[in-house]
C-alpha cells in the first residue's frame, strides 16, 4: 500500500507562505514515519494544500486550530 501525507493550514498569513508550511508540516510526518517508525519511503510522500481545504470555519481561533492538520490518505 502507498499513502500521501497531506499537509494543511489555517488560513492566516500569505497563501504561497501557507503552502510552504504546509509542505514543511507534512514532510516533517514523513521524516518521522520513515525514522522512528521504519515505514518505507517508496510507500510514502506528501504535499502540501495550505488552507485551500479547511474543515471548518476559520472565523475562530477553535477553527483555525482544527484547520491546522495532516491527513493521511490511501493512493
Amino acid at each position: 500500500k502507498k499513502f500521501v501525507i497531506v499537509g494543511h493550514t489555517d488560513s492566516d498569513g500569505l497563501f504561497q507562505s501557507n503552502i510552504i508550511l504546509s509542505k514543511q508540516r507534512a514532510n516533517e510526518v514523513v521524516n518521522v514515519l520513515v525514522s522512528k517508525y521504519s515505514i518505507s519511503p517508496q510507500q510514502i510522500s506528501f504535499y502540501g494544500v495550505g488552507s485551500v481545504s479547511p474543515v471548518t470555519s476559520n472565523n475562530t481561533e477553535q477553527g483555525k486550530a482544527k484547520n491546522r492538520r495532516i491527513e493521511l490518505v490511501q493512493r
